[in-house]
């Protein structure tokens, strides 16, 4: 099932982002949706979407280790991108370790200064994601 983690439930989600290595500090600023997907074992795992407009964030994607490798990540992906907005054109993200995955799933490498204003003024990319991070965006 993938639904909607209804804000001030994040304690799950927290946990699971944290023991990833994955930004917390701005999960319950305004303009941050979080989905998660569960099956009758339990959850599987989470995505985040961030921001308005054409252009949007997809951020916080984590798979519980026992779930990984069996398809999740790229279901977790794929349902995220089929439940935007109509209007929204663009999906970028920042990486430190999963740029091979996005890649697979057609993220393509991008220039971090071709950035649109609304995803570079974005905390992760002004504070909570490294420089070294790579940026990927896909068309919609």
């Amino acid at each position: 099932m993938f639904y909607e983690v209804p804000r001030g439930a994040y304690d799950t989600l927290r946990v699971a982002l944290e023991q990833a290595g994955l930004p917390t500090s701005d999960l319950e600023e305004p303009g941050r949706l979080f989905f998660g997907l569960s099956d009758d074992r339990g959850i599987i795992g989470y995505v985040g979407l961030e921001g308005d407009g054409p252009d949007r964030l997809l951020r916080s994607l984590v798979i519980f280790p026992s779930r990984r490798r069996l398809g999740h990540g790229r279901e977790l992906v794929e349902r995220l991108e089929g439940c935007v907005a109509s209007g929204v054109e663009r999906l970028h993200l920042l990486t430190t370790t999963a740029a091979p995955f996005f890649r697979a799933n057609g993220y393509v490498d991008a220039d971090r200064a071709t950035a649109p204003a609304p995803i570079a003024a974005s905390r992760e990319f002004t504070a909570l994601c490294p420089a070294s991070a790579a940026y990927l965006v896909k068309a919609l």
